[in-house]
């Protein structure tokens, strides 16, 4: 017998087994007057287990992955990814399957409830007593109704984060029209990711993410943005790395962070910058890829005579230069990049020479290659400069809508909504005195932040200081601000004057400062639209089917919207009424797919909700050796205009890539006046010193970490004992610290720590680990909470938030959560 049959060797034998049937087949054992057979025959049969695969979208990170939900006799006992969807491709990653854990957290809210407890603060218990949800909406919409009829709608303002579909996020810009609101809704971007929408706004004209074509890439340039730890889409990002480093040519990388992590770890070239310098990094490099030749003249332009005249130091003739789809590069190197050398940059980065003169002539001389960034670049005071620096080598190497390239999402062919909110626009709607009013963050003001998209961080702050008004009544969705917002303290002092509305399914921070909660199902108890996040480009709808009834007295949240919209009086009641609820909503947005059918067949809201996403396949335009081309339904071969080119992928005021932002330009003498930047090279990507509050000696960064899920996984076990994977963190988060760093303040490895800024202190327990930056503490920022549920209370280290000062970028709106320096020492 082999050792894989003494392994699995079988309990019976095929010899015993047809022994076994002959025997009994041949003579009937009589037991009590019945045969054996007889008598299992007679024997009750236990209920044969049902199982049901439904179709649903994981809700642990902006991936959108398409997940198969296994149910057995109504309870739900796995996650997997969806074979059939293009971003999961069968796959999930570590935070998928932990679906589970959120729809059965003990801790969860199980009815709507109402605070008796007038006072509000981290140590009162609000004292929630269960109400129904009759009482609940309805409390709900007569304190809006009292605001309107006092002309002050104003007063009241909805909040939201990772908004998913036209069914949810999607109907609050409607609820603000009708109701006469400026401040519904205002969503968490500015908390987020503005820096690197608004720098691609300066510079291509697409205010938004983009979406990259991994698969066709051959060099990568990833700057903090935690790509392995947390980019988006993460698990088609990993599927992807796999790709990358396997195909031939192996896509090479260098990374770019302020502390070793599992990205650096796995690439070629590692680097670490000084925190918020990145900037100056890749002005050097485009300063590199100029004077030796190395940009794509076919996107870019060239010298008329063909002599490269970009040399260290010596201004260029512009009229020597013929631009292509590009503007104004000659100027960019005559008021910035000529003085900008590799040996200047190791000055300001502390990365050397040698290293920024490799990465630059790989990355030049590699096609096709993408300049990737996210928050480690433009989350400090000069994040667009940093931003529009390195979005700038992308033009520079011809990679924007080009094959291995990078270009933007394109949407789905949704159908109309049910009900036109035009033909509900009642005179207070139209032109109230709400309309004089300003946004409560600011937003768009003249004295606030005129070219942001918004500034969530600023609410609480301003509604406490009456600037320009104080709120009344605010409303949260999938939005935790007390927490995730720099310095909630001043929150958490706003939100005791103000009438608070929470609609999560769990007891958060914020909900712990609510009068009224309105919970919101599970991802796993949704019917739920979501467009995809930047992917691949095409388009791509999801939809979320529930996979089991509630299972408590929930409500999703686009039918809550709804039904308070109900309960409005006039006009809005009407519309809402006449809307029905969300699923309405939904099948009207598949009424698109009957004249746009999906490459998988989906047609229609049945086959929709059979397969789980919609999706065609093919992004219609190309960038081709500095032609650009739309797809003719068999390849790129029909040739696009200038304007075509301007009005569909290149949406700046040149209908170029402008390195002289026409943008900015446009508001040169705002931005001049309140940043102080040089008006004449204000539209120019260009290094700035970023400015560093906090009164501390060290950086801090708290950086997303594979486990991070958003806020939903700080109280999930699984998820907290993985957390933090290379310094062993189980029941905490560790601060990392430098060997010498520690030593020279007299701190041991284990040892208790205090960290301080000027808005406050924390304590944690630090480990020292070299892949740190010695002038820098990192730790992630999942725990710290004083709320959210049994295993995420106190959970240490103290949340970074409440040292973390708020400061934002006046152009993007950005908050700078990298900024703060702060003070360590034992405690």
């Amino acid at each position: 017998m082999g050792i894989i049959e003494r392994i699995f060797q079988p309990a019976v034998s095929r010899r015993r087994f047809l022994q076994a049937t002959a025997a009994t087949g041949a003579a009937a054992t009589v037991v009590g007057g019945t045969t054996l057979r007889e008598t299992r025959a007679q024997a009750p049969a236990a209920a044969a287990a049902e199982t049901k695969i439904t179709k649903n979208i994981c809700h642990q990170c902006p991936a959108r992955c398409g997940i198969d939900v296994y149910t057995t006799n109504g309870k739900v006992h796995a996650i997997y990814g969806n074979t059939d969807h293009p971003i999961a491709n069968g796959k999930l990653c570590p935070k998928g399957p932990l679906g589970t854990y959120i729809l059965y957290d003990p801790d969860r809210f199980k009815s709507p409830m109402k605070r008796t407890n007038p006072n509000k603060g981290r140590n009162e218990d609000p004292k929630f007593v269960p109400i129904s949800w009759d009482e609940a909406l309805q409390t709900v919409a007569d304190r809006l109704n009292m605001l309107r009829d006092k002309n002050e709608s104003h007063r009241f303002a909805l909040l939201y984060g990772r908004g998913w579909g036209a069914s949810c996020a999607g109907l609050q810009g409607t609820f603000g029209k009708l109701y006469g609101s400026p401040n519904v809704a205002i969503g968490h971007s500015s908390m987020c990711s503005d820096g690197s929408i608004k720098s691609k706004q300066a510079t291509d004209g697409n205010g938004s993410y983009n979406a990259h074509d991994y698969r066709n890439t051959n060099y990568l340039l990833l700057m903090g943005c935690g790509f392995l730890e947390a980019f988006r889409p993460y698990n088609y990002v990993m599927q992807m790395w796999g790709h990358m480093r396997s195909k031939s040519p192996k896509t090479r990388v260098t990374a770019v962070d302020v502390h070793m992590n599992t990205t650096l770890a796995a690439s070629d070239r590692a680097l670490m910058i000084k925190p918020g310098t990145d900037g100056a990094f890749a002005l050097a490099v485009a300063h590199v890829i100029l004077t030796k030749g190395l940009w794509e003249r076919s996107f870019v332009g060239d010298f008329k005579d063909g002599e490269n005249r970009f040399k260290a130091g010596e201004t260029v003739d512009p009229e020597l230069f013929q631009e292509k789809w590009t503007r104004g590069l000659v100027e960019w190197w005559n008021i910035e990049l000529k003085d900008r050398t590799p040996e200047w940059a190791e000055g300001i980065t502390t990365i050397l020479a040698r290293d920024i003169i490799a990465t630059a002539t790989e990355f030049g001389s590699t096609r096709p290659a993408m300049a990737i960034f996210e928050r480690g670049v433009h989350a400090h005071s000069n994040g667009i400069l940093n931003g529009m620096a390195v979005h700038s080598l992308n033009a520079l190497v011809g990679s924007l809508f080009a094959e291995g390239g990078m270009m933007y999402q394109m949407g789905p062919s949704y159908g109309a909504m049910p009900v036109d909110e035009a033909d509900f626009m009642d005179d207070y709607a139209k032109d109230g005195p709400w309309k004089s009013q300003p946004r409560i963050d600011l937003k768009g003001h003249e004295d606030g932040y005129l070219m942001a998209n918004n500034m969530m961080q600023e609410v609480g702050p301003n509604s406490l200081a009456g600037k320009p008004y104080k709120l009344d009544t605010i409303m949260f969705y999938l939005n935790n601000a007390v927490w995730t917002a720099p310095n909630g303290q001043q929150w958490e002092e706003a939100l005791k004057e103000l009438f608070v509305i929470d609609t999560s399914p769990f007891p958060g921070e914020t909900a712990m400062m609510a009068d009224i909660i309105l919970p919101d199902h599970t991802f796993l108890e949704r019917l739920q639209d979501a467009p995809t996040y930047p992917f691949e480009g095409w388009p791509l709808a999801q939809l979320r089917v529930p996979a089991i009834k509630p299972l408590y007295d929930t409500k999703y949240y686009g039918d809550t919207l709804i039904e308070i919209g109900k309960r409005m009086k006039g006009s809005m009641g009407a519309y809402y009424k006449e809307l029905k609820d969300s699923e309405n909503v939904i099948r009207h947005l598949a009424k698109g797919f009957e004249a746009d059918p999906g490459d998988n067949g989906v047609k229609d809201f049945e086959s929709w909700k059979e397969k789980g996403v919609w999706y065609k396949k093919r992004y219609l335009w190309q960038q081709r050796n500095g032609d650009f081309f739309e797809w003719d339904g068999k390849a790129y071969a029909k040739p696009m205009s200038a304007d075509e080119v301007k009005a569909k992928l290149l949406k700046t005021p040149s209908g170029k890539f402008e390195f002289r932002s026409g943008w900015l330009e446009a508001k040169a003498d705002w931005i001049a006046s309140k940043t102080g930047r040089d008006r004449a090279k204000l539209m120019f990507p260009h290094w700035e010193e970023p400015q560093n509050p906090g009164g501390g000696d060290m950086f801090m960064v708290t950086p997303k970490v594979a486990m991070h899920a958003e806020g939903r996984g700080s109280n999930l076990p699984h998820a907290i004992s993985l957390l933090q994977p290379v310094m062993g963190g189980r029941d905490q988060a560790y601060i990392e610290i430098h060997p010498e760093t520690a030593k020279q303040r007299g701190i041991a490895d284990g040892d208790r720590v205090r960290v301080k800024t000027s808005v406050g202190s924390i304590e944690g327990v630090c480990r020292l680990f070299e892949g740190v930056r010695p002038d820098t503490l990192v730790y992630p920022m999942e725990h710290g909470h004083w709320a959210q549920g049994r295993w995420a209370k106190g959970r240490g280290p103290g949340h970074s938030g409440d040292i973390t000062v708020n400061q934002s970028d006046r152009i993007t709106g950005q908050c700078n959560y990298y900024s703060t320096k702060v003070t360590i020492e034992k405690a």
